[in-house]
């Protein structure tokens, strides 16, 4: 198993002793012998030199053949336990080298095979070199000089101390190879997880640079954390002289419109960075008209467990094809609804001078009637194109007076009549006597009549259409509701987008262009008020215009 970074520790000799693998026997059995030298040496020096024929002579001759065995045998190919041979045979000879004396320093030596031991074969080997102690050291001890309180006391210390030793560096050792084992796993394990996230890396910038949306992602404080290539090509055009990295900075980005630079706190990158959250923001990058490029941004926050602010994604989507063509299609419905109104005008001139003789016949009369009905209905939707041309200019332009929005309800209502009678439709108007309120009078007809004209379009014979106008604190408030074939969840969000028709009413054949709502949503918001729409399938659908009421009512007389 690995243990390199553990090798380094130690250097040299005891690098080898402690942390090898496999101990090398040679050092081992080479660091013993030194030691039994040394006994040896310090007995002659002591005073007891050791004779030619003598036990210790005899441990000695044992030594040096275990070190030729060391050294010429090869233990890498040799059975695991032949190794333990070794510490065995000095054990023999610390046995034997205590026979003339009962030398305790040869004896506390026994602790040294008895660490090799344990070192080498763990709790087993510990156990083998206290059983050794016990017969090559004790009992021949037992047996040379007898049983008295010294030899006893001696040779039980000896074989405890050695089997202690053995039994705790053999515990530490598996505790250090459990450890190294762990280790081992956790890098292996370690070195997996980041080659995974390095390869989700990879493939991420891959995706990330071959979608065509711009992608950028701030921290909690705006920096720029990362970007993809296609928003890098925005910001080399909106940044020509460089970017420090950090959400809001000026540069060529304009308004909706192209021309008006963006101030700081409306730019998407500031407002994302504060902690908004918003869809389809849109703005240009570039001052040449022949370069610049129109984007809508959205924008979702990055938050914690706790909802601690920590950061924004941004996505930037190219939509100048889309606003191009919105622009020339703009201009050219103003273009052809100003050249219809003319001749629209004449045919419906002509046709109220025609209406006026008394000496055409009849059927005549009915036929003119069924044009000037007609020339009215296309005026209507020349106005509503109009309308959507200049929707785009800016807030619709109202000119408000003082104004009975309930008489302007009740016109409203008896304008629809005849249609409602002949749909087999009934129509109700709840609505004050007089209810003043400073309003465009035109403007607010208009959205009369364009909900009042839906409900009747919408609603099948046999139903009913009702019109309520009141007051909700300084608000006035109008709802129209009817019976009719009601508008499908998935159609409310763009039930007010110019030129859409809900499913139900292209799958009807029910004639429109979707336009209605839009301009009666431009005119309640240029009068600061809010149009709402509550409807359900198959039961009808209720619209509510809240609009501010500037006029305080008056007071009743007497």
């Amino acid at each position: 198993m690995p243990h390199l970074d553990v090798r380094r520790r130690g250097s040299g000799t005891a690098r080898r002793l402690l942390f090898a693998d496999e101990p090398d026997p040679r050092v081992l059995q080479g660091v013993f012998a030194l030691l039994f030298a040394l006994d040896l040496v310090l007995r002659s020096v002591g005073g007891s030199p050791v004779r030619l024929w003598s036990w210790p002579a005899a441990g000695a001759a044992i030594t040096l053949v275990a070190c030729l065995a060391a050294v010429a045998l090869p233990w890498a190919r040799l059975p695991v336990w032949a190794v333990g041979v070794l510490p065995v045979l000095d054990v023999a000879a610390l046995g034997l080298s205590r026979l003339d004396t009962l030398s305790a320093g040869a004896g506390i030596l026994t602790v040294v095979p008895a660490l090799w031991l344990g070192r080498q074969y763990g709790r087993k080997g510990a156990a083998v070199g206290g059983v050794a102690a016990l017969l090559l050291v004790v009992l021949p001890g037992f047996l040379y000089f007898g049983v008295s309180g010294i030899t006893l006391s001696k040779a039980l210390l000896i074989v405890v101390v050695a089997g202690w030793a053995a039994l705790a560096i053999a515990s530490a050792l598996e505790r250090v190879r459990a450890g190294w084992e762990e280790a081992e796993r956790g890098r292996v394990e370690l070195a997996a997880a980041l080659e995974t996230i390095e390869h989700q890396r990879r493939v991420s910038d891959a995706i990330l640079d071959t979608v065509d949306v711009g992608l950028v992602l701030l921290d909690g404080d705006g920096v720029y954390q990362a970007m993809n290539r296609r928003h890098q090509a925005f910001m080399r055009l909106g940044y020509p002289d460089g970017h420090a990295g950090r959400a809001g900075q000026l540069g060529e980005v304009y308004a909706e419109d192209g021309t008006t630079p963006l101030p700081r706190e409306a730019m998407p990158t500031h407002r994302a960075s504060q902690g908004e959250e918003f869809d389809d923001c849109r703005i240009w990058i570039g001052h040449d008209p022949r370069t610049n490029r129109a984007v809508s941004v959205s924008a979702r926050s990055v938050r914690d467990e706790d909802g601690t602010f920590t950061g924004a994604a941004l996505a930037y989507n190219d939509v100048t094809d889309f606003m191009q063509a919105m622009r020339v299609k703009d201009e050219f419905i103003a273009s052809v609804s100003h050249e219809l109104r003319t001749p629209l005008t004449s045919i419906s001139g002509y046709v109220s001078i025609l209406l006026e003789r008394e000496d055409l016949p009849r059927q005549v009369l009915s036929q003119l009637e069924v044009v000037d009905r007609n020339a009215d209905r296309l005026r209507r939707l020349v106005t509503d194109l109009l309308h959507t041309a200049q929707a785009d200019e800016g807030p619709m332009h109202v000119v408000r007076s003082r104004t009975d929005l309930g008489e302007i309800v009740r016109q409203s209502v008896r304008a629809a009549g005849p249609a409602a009678r002949a749909a087999g439709i009934d129509v109700e108007v709840e609505a004050p006597d007089s209810l003043l309120a400073v309003v465009d009078p035109q403007r607010m007809a208009q959205v009369v009549d364009n909900l009042v004209s839906n409900a009747l379009k919408y609603t099948p014979s046999g139903g009913s259409v009702r019109v309520v106008l009141g007051v909700d604190g300084d608000r006035l408030e109008l709802a129209v509701t009817d019976t009719g074939i009601g508008i499908e969840a998935a159609d409310l969000a763009r039930l007010f987008t110019r030129f859409f028709r809900a499913r139900h009413a292209a799958e009807q054949s029910i004639q429109g262009v979707g336009l209605g709502l839009s301009i009666a949503r431009s005119i309640v918001e240029s009068h600061g008020g809010r149009i709402e729409v509550e409807s359900e399938v198959g039961r009808g659908s209720t619209f509510r215009v809240r609009i501010p009421l500037d006029v305080e009512q008056p007071v009743a007389p007497g």
